[in-house]
């Protein structure tokens, strides 16, 4: 199966700015910025789309996670890049629909320009980005190893949820973190930042 990993941004990288059209129509801010969540313990940045089957795969156990996480002081964030003229479905009249059929409980956020997604070096959906209470990058890395096709592996969410478990309790994170992986984000023709090497297979 054709794989893009996630580029495995630098530990301790702040969290790049952003204000973004919020789609999911069930909450009241029309636009989300990172200083919405400055009061927060720890917030997760997921890049995603609507269209890819390795967010399918994970989206019910990711919504679910993402409810049961936000009790415990986790903010998240969900943002689509992906360029909507090529991919229509991926565009934000499709994610409001896609947002309130799924019940998400975070804002899911349209990245137009493609700019956010290139601060934070996304390259794939999904893409976690977990940042500590003074926006530090502190986890990037995959959701789980539960992949399309790989019906073998259980969705548990049991990487991201150890990352989070640890960030909420003070403890140091593990030292080695496995990539997030997934389909391309669809840049604009022409347009794929330097740090985007393409697909590749990946076992």
């Amino acid at each position: 199966m054709v794989q893009t990993a996630s580029t495995m941004l630098d530990l301790g990288t702040v969290a790049p700015d952003f204000s973004l059209p919020n789609t999911n129509r069930s909450l009241a801010q029309e636009r989300v910025a990172l200083s919405d969540f400055d009061q927060s313990p720890a917030l997760l940045v997921a890049f995603v789309c609507n269209h890819c089957p390795y967010v399918i795969h994970i989206r019910e156990a990711f919504t679910a996670f993402a409810r049961e996480y936000r009790a415990k002081g986790l903010a998240v964030v969900a943002i689509s890049s992906n360029d909507a003229s090529s991919h229509p479905d991926d565009g934000p009249l499709k994610m409001a629909e896609e947002a309130k059929r799924h019940g998400f409980t975070y804002p899911y956020l349209f990245d137009q320009s493609q700019a956010v997604a290139v601060a934070y070096a996304a390259a794939c959906t999904p893409d976690f980005f977990l940042f500590d209470r003074s926006k530090k990058l502190v986890y990037r890395g995959q959701f789980d190893g539960a992949r399309p096709g790989r019906e073998e592996i259980p969705i548990t969410g049991e990487d991201l949820r150890e990352a989070v478990d640890r960030l909420l309790a003070g403890e140091p994170q593990r030292e080695i973190q496995k990539p997030s992986m997934g389909c391309n984000i669809k840049w604009r023709e022409g347009e794929a930042p330097g740090y985007f090497t393409g697909e590749r297979a990946v076992e």
